[in-house]
């Protein structure tokens, strides 16, 4: 069953590869206090997911601004992501999780059981372990990092805000 708005984040507890190649074990609950953004991708090297990565990369200073850390998962195993990370991407700066058992991406609402893959999901935790945001993508087309950036800094101001919205505009009047 698919998680929620409003409702807790699946927890989780995988290995990840942080730190340009090292392997450590993270949690859900490693970010508690932190708002998290947790996004999966199908498979490592493909054509769409290096352009996520690299955005979310890219944008790495502005989601810490934010005060949001940033975590990708995949289905591959975590010897794949280094792979990948040494042969192409370098290091992200953030973890990715290999999520070969497919429990997280299943918890997560977000595996295609048909072809065992997750599609383009991505969540937005809150510092309580709350959903507050989710969004699943077609696998041909990568997602945003400005546009989840702008998500995140409507949530954070607990104000309505108007489609096209950025922070420093001004919020809707009930």
């Amino acid at each position: 069953m698919m998680p929620m708005i409003g409702q807790p984040a699946p927890q989780f507890t995988a290995t990840a590869v942080v730190d340009g190649g090292d392997f450590k074990e993270v949690h859900l609950n490693d970010y508690k206090g932190k708002w998290l953004v947790m996004f999966f991708y199908p498979l490592d090297f493909t054509f769409v997911c290096p352009t996520e990565l690299t955005q979310f990369k890219d944008s790495l200073g502005a989601f810490a601004e934010e005060g949001a850390d940033i975590v990708g998962v995949s289905v591959d195993s975590i010897h794949s992501h280094k792979r990948w990370l040494k042969d192409d991407l370098g290091d992200l700066g953030y973890p990715l999780i290999g999520d070969m058992t497919k429990r997280i991406s299943r918890d997560y609402g977000v595996l295609m059981e048909e072809s065992g893959i997750a599609t383009r999901g991505t969540f937005i935790i809150d510092p309580e372990g709350t959903i507050q945001y989710m969004g699943i993508h077609n696998l041909n087309v990568g997602r945003d990092a400005g546009e989840i950036l702008r998500v995140l800094s409507g949530l954070k101001s607990g104000e309505l805000c108007a489609a096209g919205w950025k922070k420093g505009d001004e919020h809707l009047k009930p």
